[in-house]
């Protein structure tokens, strides 16, 4: 047997934070470094499933199969997809930075008599959402998958509730409430999309009689398995609504300013860039696979949510006066997007969506950790406290630009290429909805600006004039992202080249074509 790849890249975490844990309290600088190597063991350990992934071999590779709950047909089944294979890679390459981000975030508090949560909690909290996060990516035994889509909620719900962001606009006591308040709506919401799901989970169960992937799409191919209309609809509808709290898509949306508004800077990118994206993968693997009638019948509504999500998540961002909740509204259009190019059923739609989970996890990591890094050295997230950051801190405020310039999909940087494929995808079966989403950009141009404008430009205000630029630190956390965004923005091939065979079965499941040109091309 071969070495089971996928296992190691979920365990390793897993056991990482139970080491990190079970450091002493007082050896907090310990337990930092162990997490951190963790991490970067996972990194390679994706690395080389990347490397041993064959784009243009099997729809799942480096599958492992397993037995577990005999009696429910339920099994420990892995395998991975190009869709799989990215996310993961996305999830490994952002969790050391994270890491480094928050390297001080859960030290104990300098001054007063409370104290932080234990460090080694903090870090061994991370790992395990890293674990839970891959093995989630990896799963194609449904109830497999749902166990872990639900289990990750744990970890996040103590990373928001009990290490959150000390620079709230109110006092400790009022900071301690809205942590609280934002933990729990985001626990609750989730839940509810979760109990949901499981309800449907066992629906599935009960038609198909498996919860396999492969053996559910074997019994629709021999034509052994033909579920009755309205019972596949109601299923789509169960997985698709827990989908879509976790995405987030509106109106089910309104967890995520309340919880990135809280969380550290660290941990609200491990919410929008890592755990979030299980949401809108998980429509491609299993809505889209599992349900293609009820996904068809279901477009047009989806398609108009997620334009609304586009505009209103923009329009709010636009009028944000704290820096995290601007991002947490941003990231709402853009997932907005991500869901728009998935349900277009069209190739350059689900390429676009599929590099849109890469590019903009590695954005908003960017952006949003340069803005936890300005917001500890001032100790305010509101925008009205800024100005004139460029003066006095010169590499945090460029770093700022460059990390705004790939939110608003500049052309050059890797969230462009997502974009245009969304748009383009969109246009070409659907060019009303393509042409209004066009709004979203000049509102992520605007709302990027004017954050530039009123928190880096203008006179150096007193309160700002002790804002230390970037150290060795944290320029190791943000250089490498800049560079990526530069390179994918580039040259994207490598990550269109993994995903797009993918995106070729999901149509294939859903029985879609791209639209013919209405122009042919001309012929010399």
């Amino acid at each position: 047997m071969s070495f089971p790849l996928l296992t190691a890249t979920a365990v390793l975490p897993a056991v990482g934070a139970i080491a990190t844990a079970a450091v002493p309290a007082k050896q907090r600088t310990a337990a930092k470094w162990l997490a951190l190597l963790f991490s970067l063991g996972t990194l390679v350990v994706a690395a080389v499933v990347a490397v041993r992934f064959d784009p243009s071999g099997a729809r799942y590779q480096l599958t492992e199969s397993h037995s577990w709950i005999r009696d429910f047909g339920v099994r420990y089944e892995l395998g991975v997809d190009g869709i799989g294979v990215a996310l993961i890679a996305l999830t490994a390459l952002l969790i050391p930075f994270v890491i480094l981000a928050g390297w001080n975030d859960a030290d104990p508090l300098e001054t007063g008599s409370t104290r932080w949560r234990p460090t080694q909690g903090f870090f061994a909290l991370i790992l395990l959402v890293e674990a839970m996060v891959i093995i989630s990516f990896e799963a194609t035994d449904v109830f497999l998958f749902y166990i872990f889509f639900e289990a990750m909620l744990i970890p996040m719900y103590f990373l928001i509730g009990g290490f959150g962001d000390r620079a709230g606009p109110h006092g400790e006591k009022e900071a301690a409430t809205q942590r609280s308040y934002a933990a729990v709506k985001f626990l609750l919401y989730n839940l509810v999309g979760g109990l949901i799901m499981l309800a449907a989970v066992i629906g599935l169960y009960v038609v198909a009689g498996s919860f396999s992937l492969s053996e559910i799409a074997e019994a629709r191919a021999s034509g052994s398995l033909d579920m009755a209309t309205n019972t596949e609809r109601l299923l789509f509808l169960g997985f698709f609504f827990a989908f879509a709290v976790k995405a987030p898509l509106w109106p089910l949306h309104t967890w995520l300013p309340n919880a990135m508004g809280e969380a550290t800077a660290p941990v609200a990118v491990l919410i929008t860039a890592v755990v979030d994206k299980v949401g809108t993968f998980a429509m491609l693997r299993f809505c889209l696979q599992l349900f293609p009638e009820a996904s068809k019948w279901a477009t047009p509504v989806i398609l108009v949510l997620a334009l609304i999500s586009i505009v209103y998540g923009a329009l709010l961002a636009v009028g944000q006066r704290d820096i995290k909740r601007l991002v947490a509204y941003a990231s709402i259009s853009h997932f907005g997007f991500i869901i728009l190019g998935i349900f277009a059923m069209t190739s350059q739609g689900q390429s676009g969506a599929t590099l849109y989970m890469v590019n903009h996890g590695i954005s908003t990591a960017a952006l949003m950790l340069v803005a936890g890094f300005l917001i500890s050295r001032r100790g305010s997230r509101l925008i009205a406290d800024y100005g004139g950051v460029q003066k006095v801190a010169p590499v945090l405020a460029g770093t700022f630009l460059i990390g705004g310039l790939a939110t608003l999909s500049l052309p050059g940087l890797a969230p462009f290429v997502s974009e245009f494929l969304v748009l383009v995808g969109t246009f070409s079966r659907y060019p009303v909805i393509g042409i209004i989403a066009t709004i979203g950009i000049v509102l992520a141009a605007l709302y990027t600006l004017v954050l530039y404008q009123r928190t880096m430009t203008g006179p150096v205000k007193p309160s700002n004039e002790g804002i230390a630029d970037l150290k060795a630190r944290e320029l190791t956390v943000v250089v490498p992202l800049i560079a990526v965004l530069i390179f994918l923005g580039v040259y994207p091939k490598p990550l269109t080249e993994l995903v797009n065979p993918a995106v070729k079965h999901t149509l294939s499941d859903v029985q879609k074509k791209d639209p013919k040109p209405e122009v042919e091309a001309a012929h010399k």
